[in-house]
């Protein structure tokens, strides 16, 4: 390779990890290195090398060398040093697409957007595409253009809400619509332009993933349903949904650069990335989310926020994303390669890689204005679309620097919003064992209640830019050192410091909010106890409290914390399971209440005889007590729904139940190979032919369901042929959402209590995994009563990525179809055939 050619790879190339300040132009380098370039035939030169590799798509980029065992990129011992190694690993993608006018990209705003970006200066149009400091609480600002009478953006966290409750356990689409149309409405009193969230990435390929909590669940259909219900809600009420991370962002250990060390690499197949990790993206897209994230991570190699395949290739031309990229927070490692590659807006602010050096790029010809404009019209057609041009609060109004200086309160709080709270906490809680009837609970005597996530912190105060200080718990006995002595310890992760030592209501880092006025267990319990006549007898501090041998009943708590920028350490501790095992010793009707971010083992304890009833309550948000306790006395049927597996012990989840380290030869490249392939949670467990202690889609109920009358029905004339080349929109082909079948199901409450059941649907697609969730409905049933669920399956639903066709493929064949509770108990079983 001649060095012209290996100048402009490298000013060219996706994955420019190394730049620490924008580079000097594509000109100026190559001046400085060739003087004859300052010729006219120089210049001649320089243009057809230029056509020569980054023409036809920057084609030429994929059959570079890709540096196995290439000059410098290893040493003798073979530790890589050099990112030249990796190059070609990332397909390049040229040029970025325009936003057109169909779709979300609706007329009227993407003619309005365009307008007022064409009476913008260049200098003008430059200062949208990165944030600036914030003089209020946002977690980002962009720039007002007051000039043209552009307000500017803010930008703000907590894709759970303002206040958090956890609503994907609850398996229910109109709740989740109701609780994201409270959301919108909060956020928008407080002058917040874009919600940054719903979260679907990580999808939760890492079982010990510290991020798993703010995504809706590791099956991809459930997490894209949910998806596509919440972006509706928030956007119905003006404000901009930011669905993240973008894409494949599996693991917090690593996730970032830290120099000479790069961020890790998600290694991730076509098939795979397509129908797992892009799966929820699709139905994002489809719903027309205004902005997507970019991630911190590099995906084959090349950081998320400047790979070209993926913004360019899978989201803006694939899936048809017509709004704009915006990075996460100090995700952008260079200028030029950025902007070329698909991302639209830098946050918290473009550093020195944008800014004065993008309008440099631009009058030197680096970058073209057109990419700069369509970066802003972007930006401004969702700002018109969601009407936030008019009657929209000022950016940031409602959100003071200082929680603790004087500053306007702006109450975002609605009443009717509180029921919606209240419906998803009892939703979330996962009834999973309930022997000999022990719930709901009958007025006891006595009742005994131990461990601290019973109750709630001694303090919750706020600190600067509105996120809750750690729960403060005062002078315990319990310290985190005691609770992770049984985890795995590694010196490569790190521990949160954010306390756990009391009840959870939501995982920590930029996803937590605060609660308004949290109701704990404890708080609940104690109500109730006064009410009933009940004597209470409680102990928090201690792993071997004094239990009283006449309590009807006695209540465990513990929790499994997890937080942004930490992986979880274990799936359980010796701590808590000790304090069950020792009460449980102590208590014929012992009840085990954890709270928990992510899947929990339990198999230290859940078969002992006196452990009688266990809830997953996982992240029950503000309304915990009170939802809970509706629960244990019989107020509320459970109807929460595992959308994960839990195991009998960590290792049959496989290699995925840790993030990957890194290896001697990649210490400073880490690599996380995604070699299971679309094999993860309950598709791993049926492949592998392994019971899990309950599978995915499991949660009972105190009354009892029964399934019946399974159809499967073919749609007539449904078109089964390839799509055509070019007929792409907002979600890929419209003929990938078009109906090939309808199943239908009875249902029947077959008990004495009134309940709602989730019925799921199931299909085994020919060369895929054993079963794939298609489907899923959610009755309401009064005792003794049946309804009839029916589902309809798209073509999406029932075709796989063909890698050579690079498109999805319904393949002929018998496809077997399954209606059930879970993903193991599936009592009605059917064939659908397709022939094209």
């Amino acid at each position: 390779m001649s060095e012209a050619q290996r100048s402009l790879r490298d000013y060219y190339k996706e994955d420019d990890v190394h730049v620490r300040e924008q580079k000097p132009s594509l000109i100026e380098r190559l001046r400085n290195r060739f003087p004859f370039l300052g010729t006219k035939r120089g210049i001649a030169v320089v243009v057809a090398v230029v056509l020569l590799i980054i023409g036809g798509g920057l084609a030429g980029l994929a059959a570079l060398p890709r540096g196995n065992g290439g000059r410098g990129d290893s040493d003798p011992d073979g530790l890589i040093k050099d990112d030249a190694h990796f190059y070609g690993q990332s397909p390049a993608v040229y040029p970025s697409p325009e936003m057109e006018v169909s779709g979300s990209g609706s007329s009227d705003a993407f003619t309005r957007a365009k307008t007022l970006v064409g009476r913008m200066t260049l200098e003008e149009k430059v200062s949208l595409t990165g944030g600036v400091p914030s003089k209020n609480g946002c977690a980002g600002t962009l720039p007002a253009v007051e000039r043209l009478g552009f307000p500017g953006l803010c930008l703000h966290d907590a894709g759970q809400g303002l206040r958090a409750t956890d609503f994907v356990n609850a398996w229910n689409r109109n709740l989740t619509l109701h609780r994201a149309r409270a959301m919108g409405g909060e956020f928008r009193k407080k002058g917040v332009n874009v919600l940054l969230g719903p979260s679907v990435g990580p999808v939760g390929r890492v079982v010990r993933g510290g991020r798993n909590w703010e995504s809706f669940s590791v099956d991809p259909y459930l997490a894209g349903a949910l998806t596509s219900e919440t972006i509706r809600g928030v956007q119905g009420a003006g404000v901009i949904t930011s669905t993240k991370h973008f894409i494949a962002n599996e693991q917090e250990t690593h996730r970032m650069q830290k120099m000479p060390r790069e961020a890790v690499s998600s290694n991730v197949d076509d098939r795979t990335m397509h129908e797992l990790y892009l799966w929820p993206f699709y139905d994002a897209v489809k719903a027309g989310t205004g902005n997507v994230m970019c991630s911190y991570q590099r995906i084959n190699n090349s950081y998320g926020c400047q790979n070209s395949k993926s913004l360019n290739g899978l989201l803006k031309t694939e899936l048809g994303f017509q709004g704009w990229v915006v990075s996460d927070w100090d995700a952008q490692h260079a200028g030029t390669a950025a902007a070329l590659a698909g991302m639209d807006v830098a946050m918290p602010v473009p550093r020195d890689f944008w800014g004065d050096r993008l309008v440099e790029a631009v009058r030197n010809g680096s970058v073209s204005e057109a990419r700069v404009t369509d970066m802003v019209v972007r930006v401004l057609a969702s700002w018109y679309r969601m009407g936030q041009d008019e009657d929209f609060p000022a950016p940031g109004v409602g959100m003071p620097k200082d929680m603790r200086e004087p500053h306007r309160i702006v109450d975002a709080r609605n009443s009717s919003s509180r029921q919606v709270l209240l419906d998803g906490a009892v939703e979330g809680h996962v009834l999973v064992k309930n022997v000999n009837r022990t719930l709901p609970l009958k007025e006891p005597r006595l009742l005994s209640v131990f461990g601290y996530s019973a109750r709630a912190a001694d303090e919750q105060t706020g600190q600067g830019g509105g996120f809750p200080d750690s729960l403060t718990f005062g002078a315990q006995p319990i310290s985190w050192q005691e609770v992770e002595a049984g985890f795995t310890m590694n010196e490569d992760f790190d521990w949160s410091d954010i306390g756990f030592n009391g009840t959870l209501i939501s995982g920590g880092g930029s996803g937590a909010p605060a609660a308004s006025a949290l109701i704990s267990p404890m708080d609940a319990l104690k109500a109730q106890a006064d009410k009933d006549g009940t004597a209470l007898q409680w102990g928090f501090t201690r792993g071997d409290p004094s239990v009283h041998p006449a309590s009807d009943a006695c209540l465990v708590f513990g929790n499994a914390w997890a937080s942004e920028s930490y992986d979880r350490p274990g799936l359980y501790d010796n701590y808590t399971d000790g304090l069950i095992l020792h009460v449980a010793q102590r208590c014929a009707s012992t009840i085990v209440v954890l709270h928990n971010a992510g899947p929990r083992l339990v198999d230290q304890w859940i078969d002992h005889a006196n452990i009688t009833a266990v809830l997953f309550a996982h992240l029950p948000g503000q309304a915990s007590g009170t939802a809970l306790t509706a629960l244990l006395y019989g107020r509320a049927n459970p109807s929460g729904k595992l959308p994960y597996t839990v195991a009998r012990n960590e290792s049959d989840y496989g290699a995925v139940a840790s993030p990957d380290l890194p290896d001697t030869r990649h210490k400073n490249f880490p690599q996380s190979n995604f070699t299971e392939g679309v094999y993860i949670d309950y598709r791993h467990f049926d492949r592998e032919e392994r019971a899990p202690r309950f599978p995915f889609g499991f949660g009972l109920s105190y009354t009892t369901f029964a399934y019946g009358n399974l159809t499967v029905t073919p749609v007539r004339n449904a078109s089964t042929r390839a799509f055509a080349a070019g007929q792409t929109r907002e979600g890929g082909p419209p003929a990938l959402w078009d109906v090939v079948a309808r199943v239908s199901a009875d249902v029947a409450n077959t008990g004495s209590v009134d309940g709602a059941e989730v019925a799921q649907l199931y299909v085994g697609i020919p060369s895929g995994p054993v079963r794939q969730l298609r489907g899923f409905e959610k009755p309401v049933l009064a005792a003794g009563s049946a309804a009839r669920v029916e589902f309809a399956l798209t073509r999406r639903d029932l075709s796989i990525w063909d890698v050579e066709a690079q498109g999805w493929r319904l393949q002929d064949g018998t496809y077997g179809v399954w209606v059930g509770g879970n993903s193991r108990d599936l009592p009605l079983r059917g064939n659908l055939t397709v022939v094209n």
